[in-house]
């Protein structure tokens, strides 16, 4: 039996998320995004790996800070959105949907996921059951949409929907306990919610954080990907059969202002 995919997670700048994904196989040893260098620069040292690429997400300053002083460091490869055009420094290849990337072993599908920001992917790494979602979806949460109308970033979380349950959702941002707040201000009578959010604070009072999730835990409690559901159609006063991009996107606004 292969060895499983080995993870590193970590906490950058204030709320930003480091991730590290090594094949063991072969050593090739992935960072998602540099929010800064130094946290990044620290977890490889820990850990004795070597980076050997660099997969960004989008081209925000909080994702892609500390890439030219990681590169310099370790010479991995950036790996960047084509649609960032040169807003990403240091850049060795870019991809567009449907390109694939591999890390030593490991292989990774990308999807265009636009909503929070017109140039953003998502990495699915199909045989780890591992999908590095960004800014689109968080743990209870989901990306505040910056670039678009708020139906393109429902018509990109779609693309998890058939993604299994075991599959780990590593996002971009600890934003678990604001999130929490929202989602059951929504969904007040979901239990699975509660026992998250009770989850969430338990993990914050030991340093720790709900990243990452799960599909199935997703599924069972974050709104926005509820949409279909009366009860989240009631709570933004729209009927039960109102369609659930609709929904979606009252609950984007709602949390907008929440």
């Amino acid at each position: 039996m292969a060895a499983e995919t080995e993870i590193r997670t970590f906490l950058c700048r204030s709320d930003n998320i480091g991730v590290l994904i090594r094949d063991p196989a072969t050593g090739a040893c992935a960072a998602i995004d540099v929010p800064e260098a130094g946290p990044v620069l620290k977890a490889l040292d820990e850990t004795g790996w070597g980076l050997t690429d660099i997969l960004v997400t989008h081209r925000h300053g909080d994702h892609i800070e500390g890439i030219p002083a990681v590169k310099r460091a370790t010479g991995a490869r950036v790996v960047a959105p084509a649609k960032a055009g040169g807003a990403v420094p240091d850049v060795d290849e870019t991809v567009r949907e449907g390109d694939t990337v591999r890390v030593g072993g490991l292989r990774a599908q990308v999807w265009e996921t636009p909503g929070h920001c017109a140039d953003h992917v998502t990495y699915w790494f199909d045989e780890a059951r591992i999908v590095c979602s960004g800014d689109t979806l968080f743990t209870l949460g989901c990306g505040r949409v910056m670039e678009s109308p708020p139906e393109t970033l429902w018509r990109s979380l779609r693309r998890f929907e058939p993604l299994p349950d075991e599959t780990r959702v590593f996002s971009g941002h600890d934003y678990v306990l604001s999130n929490a707040r929202f989602a059951l201000a929504a969904d007040p009578e979901n239990c699975d919610l509660m026992a998250r959010k009770e989850e969430a604070q338990r993990a914050k009072a030991e340093e720790r954080f709900l990243i990452p999730t799960t599909m199935g835990a997703e599924r069972a409690t974050n709104p926005f990907l509820r949409s279909n559901l009366p009860v989240l159609a009631k709570s933004v006063e729209l009927g039960a059969g109102t369609d659930p991009e609709a929904v979606f996107v009252a609950l984007r606004a709602w949390k907008d202002r929440f």
